[in-house]
């Protein structure tokens, strides 16, 4: 899995929104209905303000269920009014399939780059941080050219408002964001006597929700390249990052996959050399058939 991969750096597009509970299905509605973002009726159909109009539709697009993306059948296969299988996010197993290909298909290179990269440097941090993480890397990168440090503020505080539970709710509305539940960040708590006011945050390792194996599973095989029937631990580890794991959790991980699915694959820790072995050929779609069902 080659988290570098992006060809160009995208730190906008949302309008300063978090992805709210409802946004994929309506994106996938209005799509299917061959209807037109651009079109002054959007508003209307969607039923929302205009800016939102623009942030529903790079949501859609930054979870990789836009047309001519690798992952679009999952956009059917989940919001179908229909056929899918959970068009309301109601499972739990489907925040965490949305989380992944967030994470995953880079639309949004931010959440690659916070979750792999700058978890493997810290654990808690400021939002600060988190800017200058990215400022470095693009550096690294050689693109510092395209470094803007206000739009990638404005994009760390909107990675925020996605994970974070609210700490002094106003309204209701701050607890309708998609990827709340699954608690993977945290704000942390300050000592009385500070006199530092700067937020503080940190990766809820340990408070997360649980991560299904199945959904574990089919990111395993959305990973794995084609024609390799294994996965060295490097790109494991890698995959653990996403869900906010520690290596010991995708050790316990594999082993229950090796059992549960004993006939395709085997987990294997042979003189520190760990990997995971494919034995026969596993369908990615059948794995999410036999957890939805």
């Amino acid at each position: 899995m080659d988290v570098h991969n992006n060809k160009a750096y995208t730190f906008s597009g949302h309008e300063s929104f978090p992805c709210k509970t409802l946004w994929t299905k309506k994106g996938y509605d209005f799509v299917t209905a061959h209807k037109d973002f651009n079109s002054p009726n959007a508003v209307v159909d969607l039923g929302v303000g205009k800016n939102m109009v623009s942030s529903i539709r790079y949501w859609y697009k930054v979870f990789g269920l836009d047309k001519g993306a690798k992952t679009e059948w999952l956009a059917e296969y989940i919001f179908s009014t229909d056929i899918g299988k959970d068009p309301f996010t109601e499972d739990l197993g489907t925040l965490w399939l949305l989380h992944f290909l967030l994470v995953y298909t880079g639309g949004a290179s931010l959440y690659k780059m916070f979750f792999i990269d700058f978890q493997k440097e810290r654990r808690l941090f400021e939002r600060e941080q988190v800017v200058n993480f990215v400022k470095r890397k693009m550096i690294e990168a050689g693109k510092a050219n395209l470094f803007n440090e206000n739009t990638v503020k404005k994009d760390v505080g909107v990675l925020l408002l996605n994970y974070c539970l609210p700490r002094n709710p106003q309204s209701n509305e701050e607890f309708s964001t998609l990827l709340m539940d699954l608690d993977l960040l945290r704000q942390s708590d300050k000592t009385e006597n500070s006199e530092d006011k700067r937020s503080r945050y940190f990766f809820n390792i340990e408070g997360k929700r649980q991560v299904i194996p199945a959904i574990f599973l089919f990111a395993l095989l959305t990973v794995k390249e084609e024609n390799d029937n294994s996965i060295p631990y490097d790109t494991l580890h890698e995959l653990g990052l996403i869900f906010c794991m520690t290596d010991l959790e995708v050790i316990d991980m594999l082993k229950i996959l090796s059992e549960k699915y004993s006939n395709y694959l085997a987990y294997s820790d042979v003189a520190g050399i760990r990997q995971l072995q494919f034995t026969q050929q596993l369908d990615a779609k059948q794995v999410l058939d036999n957890y939805y069902e």
